[in-house]
């Protein structure tokens, strides 16, 4: 079920909430400026607010809504049994963790992130077990405190791994590799892995892993523009 604007907020927070804090504000500056007075260049400034302001909508769009319905369209082509156990990384506040665990009713839901606020508006662990209860998955949805580059999981522990948005935020190029290694360590013989992130990236990880399919996944996924689209890499662990 995807959620509407006012309760994926109250829910699920933000990404990054200072880059479109601060793209909302400079937006609003220059209309603000532009409408002051007349002066050289007005209509630059003026042009200039506008598309920091449609940018931060857009941006907002995708985080609040667009987002959760590409996920729902992903769990719906997975065709899942309901009894898998799924690990995903970065998980946050829950948007991702949440919908796998709706579809898991006798499966578990297991999340790990370290929790930094400058990703998303409001991570904590608490907050994000508290949405789990709210949507009624409570008591199938577990989550840990732990670095992506070396998970807390033994070897083939998970028939699904998914992250989103997540491996661009380790500073390190070869620390994202080593997520990589750990999200197939972790993966069972068969298992899937899901991973969205902006597509440039996502084409490197593929090139990284050898296998899989990069497919992108439209307008409802870009952060702020056609410039800065997310893609899916989806793979399936031989075995």
């Amino acid at each position: 079920m995807t959620e509407n604007l006012f309760t994926s907020l109250s829910r699920y927070g933000v990404d990054a909430p200072g880059f479109v804090s601060s793209t909302t504000a400079l937006g609003a500056a220059c209309a603000l400026t532009a409408a002051a007075r007349p002066f050289r260049g007005r209509a630059a400034v003026a042009g200039l607010g506008a598309g920091l302001l449609a940018q931060a909508g857009v941006y907002l769009h995708t985080t609040l809504r667009g987002k959760l319905r590409v996920w729902e369209r992903e769990w719906d082509a997975l065709g899942l049994r309901g009894d898998e156990q799924l690990l995903d990384l970065g998980c946050g506040r829950g948007a991702v963790l949440i919908g796998a665990a709706r579809r898991l009713p006798r499966g578990r839901a297991v999340g790990v992130d370290l929790w930094a606020s400058k990703d998303q508006s409001g991570n904590t662990p608490a907050a994000t077990l508290a949405n789990a209860a709210a949507a009624g998955v409570r008591e199938r949805v577990e989550v840990h405190t732990g670095d992506v580059t070396a998970l807390p999981f033994p070897d083939a522990a998970f028939d699904l791994v998914t992250s989103a948005l997540v491996l661009h935020n380790v500073p390190d190029p070869a620390a994202r590799l080593r997520a990589l290694d750990e999200a197939l360590r972790v993966l069972r013989p068969g298992g899937r892995l899901l991973l969205a992130d902006f597509s440039p990236m996502v084409r490197r990880y593929a090139a990284h892993l050898g296998a899989g399919t990069v497919r992108g996944l439209g307008p409802a996924y870009w952060y702020g523009g056609p410039w800065l689209p997310v893609s899916m890499l989806e793979l399936r662990k031989d075995g």
